[in-house]
C-alpha cells in the first residue's frame, strides 16, 4: 500500500502543476493505492488527476472507491471520460455504481455506453435491488464437453486476457445450459488429446440469479470456491460471480446489519467524507421513532402516579429496574439476529429459542434480583433512605428484576424470528427498539408487583 512519505510528492506535483511526472508516478502504483490517492487529494484536483490515466487503469482505480466518492468522481467528468471508464470496468462493479446514482442520472449514462456494454448493464439492473444477478460478472469461460484439452487451452488463449478470473471452467451444452465446472488446474495438467467430458464428474454448485446475495456468501462459506455460477431459472449459464463481489456484500450486508443494531441506517460513504446533513437524516428517522416509543413510558409513568406519590421510593428504582429490563433484551436479539446471519437458527427452531431464553432470562434476573436485594438490605442508611419496610422494597425490586429481565429476553429473542416470519430483515428489531418496548412492559411489571407486595403497607 501507499506510504505516507510518499503522499506529500504527489500534493507537490498536483500544485506545481508537473502532471508528466504525476502520471508517471501513478502508472507505477496499484489500482487501490491510486483510489488512495484519488481520496485525498482536494476535490477540485480529483477530475485532474484522473484524467491523467489510462482508461483501464483509471476504471481499475475507481473500482476501489468507496461509492460515494465514485458519484462524486463520475459527476465532475465529461460524458465521454464517463463512457470510456464505465465501458472498461467490469459488469458487477459498474452495475454496483449505477445502482447508487439517481435513476436520471443512471439512465443518462446508460445511453452513453457502447451498444455491447448497454446489453450487459441493462441485463444485469433487470434483476431485482441485492440479488445475486445485479452482483455477478458476463466475462467468464464457458467451454463444451466434446472439447479436447488442447482446445480448451486455445481458447483460453483467445478469450483470457478479457477475463477477470479463469480459475474454473464452466461446461455448458449446446443450449447454454451448465452441465459441470472444472478447475484449471485440471486442464493443465490433462493430456492435450484428453476431452472435457473424461474430465467432467457432474459436482458442482452455483446459485440463481434471482437469489438473495447474502445466498451467495452463504453458498461460499460452504463450498470455498473463488467464484460460483450463476444460472437462470432454467439453469442457463448466465454469469457469475467472483470472491471479491462476495466479500465486498459481506461486508455491506454485516455493516447494515451492526447500524441497524444500533438503530442506525448505512451513511454511504466513509463517515469523515459524509456531510452532516446527510448523516442527521439517516440517523433522525429512527431516533424520532425511539423518542416517541419512550413516551409511552411517560404514558405509563402517569398511569403509575398515585402509588409513586404515596410511595417515592419506589420512583428511586425505576432506572434500575427498566434498564436492566432493556439490556437483556438487547443482549437476546443481538445473540438471535447473529445466530440467524450465521445460520445457525431458522424460523423453526423459535420454540427451542423461546424454552431455552426463558430460562435463561430466569437466571439472570434472579442472579440480578439477588444483587438488589442485598444491596437495598445491606446498606448502611436503608432505613433513612428506605424507609421501616426496606425489607419489602427490597423484595419488590429483587421479585421485579426476575420478572423483567425474563421478559426482555423473551421479546428480545422472539422478535427477530417474527421479523424473519413477516418478510423483514431480524435486524430491524435493533438494540434500542427492543430495550424501548422493554421499558414500558418493565414499569407495569413493576408496578404490579409493587401493589402485590406492598398494598396495605405502603401502597
Amino acid at each position: 500500500m501507499l506510504g505516507k512519505i510518499l503522499h506529500p510528492e504527489i500534493e507537490q506535483m498536483i500544485r506545481q502543476r508537473r502532471f508528466a511526472e504525476l502520471r508517471n508516478t501513478l502508472m507505477e502504483l496499484h489500482p487501490l493505492d491510486i483510489a488512495d490517492v484519488l481520496q485525498q487529494v482536494p476535490p477540485k484536483e480529483k477530475a485532474i488527476v484522473f484524467r491523467l490515466l489510462p482508461k483501464s487503469l483509471a476504471a481499475d482505480a475507481i473500482e476501489h472507491m468507496p461509492s460515494l466518492e465514485q458519484r462524486r468522481l463520475i459527476r465532475s467528468l465529461g460524458q465521454k471520460e464517463v463512457a470510456e471508464v464505465l465501458n472498461e470496468m467490469t459488469p458487477d462493479d459498474r452495475t454496483a455504481l449505477l445502482e447508487d446514482l439517481p435513476e436520471p442520472v443512471a439512465a443518462k449514462i446508460l445511453k452513453i455506453l457502447s451498444p455491447a456494454e448497454y446489453c450487459i448493464a441493462a441485463q444485469l439492473l433487470a434483476y431485482p435491488p441485492e440479488s445475486v444477478g445485479r452482483r455477478m460478472t458476463t466475462h467468464f469461460v464457458a467451454i463444451k464437453p466434446t472439447w479436447t484439452v488442447s482446445r480448451t487451452l486455445q481458447h483460453l488463449r483467445h478469450v483470457g486476457k478479457a477475463l477477470e478470473t479463469m480459475d474454473t471452467l464452466y461446461v455448458t451444452d449446446d443450449t447454454g445450459k451448465l452441465v459441470d465446472d472444472i478447475h484449471l488446474r485440471e486442464i493443465v495438467l490433462a493430456d492435450p488429446h484428453t476431452t472435457v467430458a473424461q474430465l467432467m464428474n457432474g459436482h458442482y454448485v452455483a446459485v440463481t440469479a434471482r437469489d438473495d446475495q447474502e445466498t451467495a456468501v452463504r453458498v461460499f462459506q460452504q463450498s470455498g470456491h473463488t467464484a460460483l455460477p450463476v444460472v437462470d431459472e432454467h439453469g442457463i449459464l448466465v454469469g457469475i460471480i467472483t470472491a471479491d463481489a462476495v466479500l465486498k456484500i459481506a461486508q455491506t450486508e454485516s455493516t447494515e446489519d451492526i447500524l441497524k443494531l444500533g438503530a442506525a441506517e448505512s451513511l454511504g460513504g466513509p463517515y469523515l467524507q459524509v456531510s452532516l446533513m446527510h448523516m442527521v437524516k439517516r440517523r433522525a428517522g429512527w431516533l424520532c421513532a425511539l423518542f416517541l416509543g419512550e413516551m409511552l413510558t411517560a404514558t405509563a409513568m402517569g398511569f403509575y402516579e398515585g402509588e409513586i406519590a404515596r410511595a417515592v421510593v419506589l420512583a428511586l428504582f425505576i432506572p434500575l429496574v427498566i434498564s436492566s429490563g432493556g439490556n437483556s433484551g438487547s443482549q437476546a436479539t443481538t445473540l438471535i439476529i447473529r445466530a440467524m446471519a450465521l445460520n445457525h437458527l431458522t424460523l423453526k427452531d423459535w420454540i427451542k429459542v423461546m424454552r431455552r431464553e426463558l430460562l435463561a432470562g430466569l437466571m439472570l434476573g434472579s442472579i440480578l434480583g439477588s444483587i438488589a436485594f442485598v444491596r437495598i438490605a445491606l446498606w448502611p442508611s436503608r432505613v433513612r433512605l428506605y424507609g421501616e419496610h426496606y425489607l419489602l422494597v427490597a423484595l419488590t425490586v429483587g421479585t421485579a428484576l426476575v420478572g423483567v429481565v425474563m421478559f426482555g429476553t423473551l421479546m428480545g429473542s422472539l422478535l427477530p424470528f417474527l421479523l424473519r416470519k413477516l418478510g423483514f430483515d431480524p435486524a430491524v428489531s435493533s438494540a434500542p427498539f427492543v430495550a424501548t418496548l422493554v421499558d414500558v412492559t418493565g414499569l407495569i411489571i413493576y408496578f404490579t408487583v409493587a401493589s402485590l407486595i406492598l398494598r396495605g403497607i405502603i401502597l
